[in-house]
C-alpha cells in the first residue's frame, strides 16, 4: 500500500505533462498557421491555413460580347401602310358599309355619299361632250366649205380652234369626274362611292350613316395594313450614337411577356425632340397574325457590338463601402485587393471596364473570407 500512492501520483504527473505538451504543440500549430497574413497589402494564405480548402481561383474570361441596351417603346402602325380616306366632294352619307376594326380588301365599297357636287360633275361632262360634238360638226362643215372655195382660211382656223378648246374642256371635265369615282368607274349621277384604296383594318372611323361630310379635307376613316408594324422607342441622347439603321432588334410586350419578337431598325430620326432630349427610333416587325396592336407598350433590346473585354462571375465581386473589389492572385496563394469598374449586368458574368486585364487570376469562391 505504501508504494501504490507514489506510483499513482507519478502516473498522474506524467499524464498532465503529456497533455500540457500536446496543448502547447496544438497552440503552436495554430499560431504558426493563421487563416491569412496581411503582408503590406498582400494577403498570403499559409500552407496549413484552412482557407486553402475554401478558396477557388480562376482566370478571368475575355470575350467579344455585345451589350444589350433596353428602351421603352410603343407599337405603331407603319405610316407607309396607313391611308386616311377622305371624300372628294361634300355630301350626305347615305350608306356606311364598314365598322371600326373591320378588315377590308382593296376596292371594297366603304360608303356611299349623295352629293350635289357630284351631280354637277356629271353635268359638266355631259355639256363638254355636247360642246365637243358641236365643235366637231362645225369643223367638218368649215372644211367642206373651204374645199368648195367658199370659205376664208380664217374661218377654218376659227372652227379648228373652237374644236380644240371643246376637246380640252371635255377631257378636263371627264378627268375631274374620274377622280371622284373609284378607279374611273361610274355610279348614280348624285352618288360618290368611297372604296378602299388598299387592304387593311379600319383603325379609325369618323362618320356615321346619315351624317353630312361638309369638309372634303376631313378624314372619314383610316385604313392600316397591320401585316407589318413599327415599334417606336425614345432613345436618350447619350445612347443615340450606338443605334443605326439595319441593327437587329428584339422586343417583349406586356401582352405577351413570355415571347420575344424580332425586327430591324428602319428609321432613326435626324432631329432630337427638344423637350425630352430623346430620339425616335423605329423598328419594323412582321405581324402576320395581327397580335401586335398599335399603342401596345413594349420594351426593345438592341445588341451593341463591343470590343473584347474582361468578364468575371458575380461570385468574385466584393462590396467595400462605395467601391467594388476583387482579389487578384499575384503569386501562388498570395492576393491583393483591386478596385474594378463595372459596366452592366450581363446574362453570363459581369463586364469589367477597368481594373483587370487578360491573364489575371481572381478568387471566384470564398473571397468574402478574406474581406475584412
Amino acid at each position: 500500500m505504501s508504494y501504490r500512492f507514489p506510483r499513482l501520483f507519478f502516473a498522474l504527473a506524467v499524464s498532465l505533462s503529456l497533455a500540457a505538451c500536446a496543448a502547447s504543440h496544438s497552440a503552436e500549430d495554430q499560431a504558426a498557421a493563421p487563416p491569412f497574413v496581411d503582408d503590406h497589402g498582400v494577403l498570403r494564405v499559409p500552407e496549413k491555413s484552412p482557407l486553402r480548402k475554401e478558396l477557388a481561383v480562376a482566370p478571368v474570361e475575355v470575350r467579344n460580347a455585345p451589350h444589350a441596351m433596353e428602351f421603352p417603346a410603343q407599337v405603331e402602325s407603319d405610316p407607309a401602310r396607313t391611308i386616311n380616306v377622305q371624300a372628294p366632294l361634300t355630301g350626305r352619307v347615305v350608306q356606311l358599309k364598314v365598322g371600326l376594326g373591320d378588315h377590308v380588301s382593296r376596292n371594297q365599297l366603304l360608303a356611299v355619299i349623295d352629293s350635289g357636287d357630284m351631280a354637277q360633275a356629271y353635268a359638266d361632262v355631259a355639256k363638254a361632250n355636247d360642246a365637243l360634238a358641236l365643235a366637231n360638226k362645225q369643223l367638218d362643215r368649215a372644211h367642206g366649205v373651204q374645199q368648195a372655195g367658199g370659205n376664208a382660211v380664217k374661218d377654218l382656223e376659227s372652227a379648228q380652234s373652237a374644236y380644240n378648246q371643246a376637246k380640252a374642256e371635255q377631257a378636263r371635265a371627264q378627268t375631274r369626274l374620274n377622280s371622284f369615282t373609284s378607279e374611273g368607274g361610274s355610279g348614280a349621277a348624285r352618288s360618290i362611292q368611297i372604296t378602299a384604296p388598299t387592304s387593311g383594318t379600319i383603325t379609325a372611323l369618323n362618320i356615321a350613316q346619315g351624317a353630312f361630310a361638309n369638309d372634303p379635307t376631313a378624314v372619314l376613316m383610316t385604313i392600316a395594313d397591320l401585316g407589318s408594324v413599327w415599334i417606336t422607342a425614345n432613345v436618350p441622347e447619350a445612347d443615340v450614337g450606338h443605334v443605326a439603321k439595319g441593327q437587329a432588334v428584339d422586343a417583349t410586350l406586356m401582352a405577351f411577356p413570355s415571347e420575344e419578337f424580332h425586327g430591324q431598325v428602319t428609321f432613326v430620326n435626324a432631329v432630337l425632340q427638344a423637350d425630352t432630349r430623346r430620339d425616335l427610333v423605329r423598328a419594323t416587325f412582321a405581324n402576320p397574325d395581327g397580335r401586335l396592336k398599335p399603342n401596345m407598350f413594349a420594351k426593345i433590346r438592341i445588341a451593341i457590338p463591343q470590343p473584347a473585354q474582361v468578364f468575371v462571375p458575380e461570385s468574385a465581386l466584393l462590396m467595400n463601402n462605395d467601391s467594388t473589389t476583387v482579389f487578384v492572385e499575384v503569386s501562388p496563394w498570395a492576393f491583393e485587393r483591386r478596385t474594378v469598374d463595372l459596366s452592366y449586368d450581363e446574362t453570363s458574368g459581369t463586364r469589367v471596364l477597368k481594373g483587370l486585364k487578360a491573364g489575371d487570376r481572381v478568387i471566384v469562391k470564398g473571397g468574402v473570407l478574406l474581406n475584412d
